[in-house]
């Protein structure tokens, strides 16, 4: 995890200490508070933002890793969840679970 930068010169070389930080550059001193892992912002080939619950529809027909099906462009999938990894879309289409990549779907 990187030092975050100093709120008042914006230097990023601090002392690490047990309950603050200090800026070694201005010696400003503030306290360590748990910083929450920024937001991932997942969008669609179209540039829309995703977020968990959305429908999304694939924009081109996609093989299956692993058989010889084919799902169709214009299938929808409903209720999507994002996740990490390469594959950002988990959900269901056709009562099958699997991952997408948000660069082949469009929200619906």
């Amino acid at each position: 995890m990187s030092n975050p930068e100093c709120p008042m010169c914006s230097m990023t070389e601090l002392l690490d200490l047990t309950d603050r930080w200090e800026c070694v550059t201005c010696g400003h001193e503030w306290a360590q508070e748990a910083q929450a892992p920024a937001a991932r912002v997942v969008r669609d080939a179209h540039g829309t933002v995703l977020t968990d619950g959305d429908t999304v529809m694939l924009i081109k027909d996609l093989k299956l890793k692993g058989s010889s099906q084919v799902l169709k462009g214009g299938t929808k999938a409903k209720g999507i969840r994002i996740v990490d990894g390469d594959h950002e879309i988990s959900c269901k289409i056709e009562g099958s679970s699997m991952g997408l990549k948000a660069c082949f779907v469009k929200k619906a």
